[in-house]
């Protein structure tokens, strides 16, 4: 089994991580690498039967753990505007972000602390449905006070694989 590499860790020096031993976290970290790879393969790699892999994968998926998606380059699908988008909120910023998280082109929400309530990243087909998004969608939400947009114009680097290091 490779070693995975340890950051955050507890006061035995073991890397803290609720709930998964490091057989998970080595599972965890052969599906980032290929999430198409097979059970058999991975099982030999972390030492398990496919079986016992097919298992621990589906308990780490039901426990929210993770997720095994295929990730696409919006560009190449028809969507040419990706924002981050720093939104200020009046009140409470919870049912904010719960409305944000329903809004089709938001793919992520995160309540953050500093100059903005939350940081929104949405991913539209064009500019005019990014302002359209903006103006009468995101805007007309009850406490949001102010938004600010940061526009993509080109992605250097996107990956997934900080989970296990």
């Amino acid at each position: 089994m490779r070693s995975v590499a340890r950051d955050s860790k507890n006061t035995n020096g073991d890397r803290y991580a609720p709930g998964l031993d490091e057989v998970s976290l080595a599972i965890i970290e052969q599906l980032q690498e290929d999430g198409r790879r097979p059970y058999a393969a991975i099982g030999k790699a972390v030492g398990l039967s496919e079986a016992a892999v097919r298992q621990r994968v589906q308990k780490l998926q039901e426990q929210g753990v993770m997720q095994i998606v295929a990730v696409t380059d919006p560009l190449t699908v028809g969507f040419l505007r990706q924002a981050m988008l720093g939104v200020t909120v009046d009140g409470d910023v919870e049912p904010v972000a719960d409305a944000l998280a329903e809004i089709d082109e938001v793919d992520y929400v995160v309540i953050a602390a500093g100059s903005f309530d939350l940081l929104v990243e949405v991913v539209c087909q064009d500019d005019e449905h990014l302002l359209d998004l903006i103006n009468k969608r995101i805007r007309a939400l009850p406490g949001v006070r102010s938004t600010e947009s940061f526009v993509y114009l080109k992605l250097r680097k996107q990956t997934y694989t900080w989970g296990t290091r």
